[in-house]
This record gives C-alpha cells, sequence and structure tokens, in this order.
C-alpha cells in the first residue's frame, strides 16, 4: 500500500505544479496588457498557493493548488502618450508582472514537476521488481 500512496501523493504534487505552471504562463502572456482607458486597470499579477489536504482514502496528506491571490504591488507607469490608456500627463499603467520572476518560477515548477514524475517512475520500477521477486 505504500507504494500507491507514495504514487498518489506524488500525482498530487504533479497537478498542484501543472496548475502552477497555468498560472505562471498567464502572467507571462499578460506582462505587457494594458487597461483600455486610464481609468481601467492593467492585468494584475496572479499568484499561486498551495494546501496540503488531508485524503482519507490514503490516510496521508496531498497537495493541492490552493486559492489563486493577487499580487498587491504598485503597477509600473511608462511614458506613452499615444496610448488609448494613458493619463493626462501621458502615463500608461503597465502591469506588476516581472517577467524575469516568472521565468525563474516557471523553471522550480518544472523541476517540481519532474521530481515527482521521476518519484513516480521509481515507484513504478521498485514494483515491477517487487512483482518480479514474487514470480521467481
Amino acid at each position: 500500500m505504500d507504494f500507491v500512496k507514495s504514487i498518489f501523493i506524488a500525482a498530487s504534487g504533479l497537478k498542484a505544479q501543472n496548475g502552477r505552471m497555468r498560472i505562471i504562463a498567464e502572467n507571462i502572456a499578460n506582462a505587457d496588457s494594458t487597461g483600455r482607458t486610464p481609468q481601467e486597470d492593467p492585468y494584475r499579477r496572479k499568484i499561486p498557493t498551495f494546501s496540503a489536504e488531508l485524503d482519507r482514502k490514503l490516510q496521508a496528506e496531498v497537495v493541492e493548488l490552493g486559492p489563486v491571490e493577487y499580487d498587491r504591488s504598485e503597477f509600473k507607469t511608462r511614458y506613452e502618450p499615444g496610448h488609448p490608456a494613458a493619463d493626462e500627463r501621458g502615463y500608461v499603467r503597465t502591469p506588476n508582472v516581472e517577467t524575469l520572476v516568472e521565468m525563474v518560477d516557471m523553471r522550480e515548477a518544472q523541476r517540481s514537476y519532474e521530481a515527482n514524475l521521476n518519484l513516480i517512475s521509481a515507484t513504478r520500477r521498485m514494483l515491477q521488481k517487487t512483482i518480479e521477486i514474487l514470480r521467481a
């Protein structure tokens, strides 16, 4: 049963990291999205959160993607007087997304995803070896 538990726990990690990568990709895709008018806010960066949940069937804690939070840091401004979202001084508010930070977060999520995938592969190999030993 411990083999099955480890696979399910790693699978929950895969699902959570997949959701994290989806949110990061959305942030990157909207890094240049401004409002359409001076009063409209530009895209606000989303922050994925995680939570540990007890899976009663497995009797183990699994990770889940928690509620998405919004980054409350200030928007950046860019001088672009011809833009439809420019204020009276010619400044446009731009998203609070730092592409470099998002790329680092994406790489970290990918590595966590790979680690969970490697755990599942190793567990499968151990199960196969166990079956081979029992057959012999």
